[in-house]
């Protein structure tokens, strides 16, 4: 699914225009932008967790030439999923 499909589904399962659809999605982009880039988590119960980690400096190999390349330090996001979608995820394992 892409943004376009999303703002579609959004629309139609919120009951609104897909303006509002669009101005909403951006607007939860736009704050968990801020907040990652505060170092700031996001717990949405039963959702799942965004928790901002950080990746020390590591020494990689370039898969085409093999040569050492150092990658930088860096700031990555983790996911973890709630218990709600998890058990959505795996619903089709427990019918069969």
């Amino acid at each position: 699914m892409n943004k376009a499909e999303l703002i579609d589904a959004l629309a139609s399962k919120a009951g609104m225009q897909k303006q509002e659809a669009k101005k909403a999605l951006d607007a939860y982009i736009e704050i968990v932008t801020e907040q990652m880039s505060k170092n700031e988590e996001i717990a949405l119960i039963g959702f799942g967790t965004l928790t901002p980690r950080a990746q020390t400096q590591r020494l990689a190999r370039n898969p085409k030439t093999g040569t050492p390349v150092m990658i930088p330090a860096r700031t990555t996001v983790k996911f973890k999923p709630g218990k709600f979608l998890l058990e959505a995820m795996n619903a089709h394992l427990k019918k069969a």
